[in-house]
């Protein structure tokens, strides 16, 4: 977990191969062969994949990545150099596209609320995220926190609401600390919290806009554990339950969520919290403690994410627009593509 976030999980994993690459070549032990050097970067791309089964992200950027090392190392005269090069130039150009795309989904997810969401004769909207979907978990900007980083550029966002996100507390360690640091009207709730405030009158809740770590070909999307029932609070309260995801993150191979490996976490996440000791003076060390929150022997089951049915989505934020469900209540996601 030291990175989390599916886009930046796969953003991460092939600058990390890329620096290897390079290391190797600045000591020159990189083969000169470009067959050798494309049989070690397939297996480190395939060891880097079983990492994290249900993100697909990582996977679909080591298909893509290595596409290009095959046709670079099939290239006439290519060396393991230029395999290494060419794989490289790869792995920043998605960084670049990264960001760029999640700029386009923060908009077309603003745009899309402000049409759809406002209740009545509301300038501006009061929306709901869970875990953390922002500059800390994508290459910048973010995916559902750049919706609302784009609805506060247009002066539309009334307040944002982040769920603590138990058990790993995402949304109370980064997405609160991005809100603050972006100054965004916001405030902080624990998950169990969710169904009373959908529940307040005042409150005027217009969407709810989570992230994804896979999106099937049927639209049902796994993401962080707690999703599944913001969904189903939004349908009774009538609020709007939006996705948003670049397409890296839509998996056409997986026909629907029952096909979606869920991971699970070690039983502490839930037994027990981790953070700073409150530091007495300013220039003390900070120093991280454990502390047991649950009786010692307790079983645990703690899958680190769940999956949102399709019928329970109002809409998929994508950097080519909001994909919505045709009269019938299905979504055609292959003609993204």
């Amino acid at each position: 977990m030291r990175v989390r976030g599916a886009p930046a999980i796969a953003i991460v994993a092939a600058l990390a191969l890329a620096s290897e690459l390079h290391s190797l070549m600045a000591q020159n032990k990189l083969s000169s062969t470009s067959e050798d050097v494309r049989a070690f970067i397939t297996n480190k791309l395939e060891y880097l994949v079983s990492s994290r089964p249900t993100a697909v992200n990582l996977s679909d950027a080591a298909r893509k990545l290595g596409a290009v090392v095959v046709e670079n190392a099939q290239t006439p005269n290519s060396t393991g150099k230029s395999v290494a090069i060419a794989f490289t130039h790869a792995a920043e150009e998605m960084l670049v596209k990264d960001v760029d795309d999640n700029k386009k989904i923060g908009d077309y997810g603003a745009t899309w609320i402000l049409k759809n969401a406002l209740r009545g004769q509301e300038p501006k909207a009061t929306v709901l995220t869970h875990c953390n979907t922002g500059s800390l978990a994508t290459s910048g900007y973010g995916t559902a926190l750049g919706v609302i980083r784009s609805l506060a550029s247009a002066e539309s966002l009334q307040h944002a609401y982040c769920t603590e996100t138990r058990p790993y507390n995402q949304g109370s360690r980064l997405t609160a600390f991005e809100l603050v640091h972006d100054s965004l009207p916001a405030t902080l709730i624990t998950d169990s919290m969710a169904a009373a405030l959908l529940a307040k009158k005042e409150t005027c809740m217009n969407a709810i806009v989570v992230g994804a770590d896979r999106v099937a070909a049927n639209g049902d999307t796994a993401n962080k554990i707690g999703t599944y029932g913001l969904a189903v609070l939004a349908k009774y309260h009538g609020v709007k339950f939006l996705v948003a995801a670049p397409l890296t993150t839509i998996d056409l191979t997986t026909r629907s969520g029952d096909e979606i490996v869920i991971e699970e976490r070690p039983a502490s996440e839930v037994t027990s919290v981790r953070g700073p000791r409150e530091m007495k003076t300013a220039d003390m060390d900070m120093e991280l403690v454990t502390v047991c929150t649950a009786a010692r022997g307790i079983d645990v089951w703690n899958p680190a994410f769940d999956v949102t049915p399709a019928a329970l989505i109002d809409g998929i934020i994508t950097e080519k627009g909001v994909v919505e469900k045709d009269t019938a209540g299905a979504f055609h996601l292959n003609e993204l593509f």
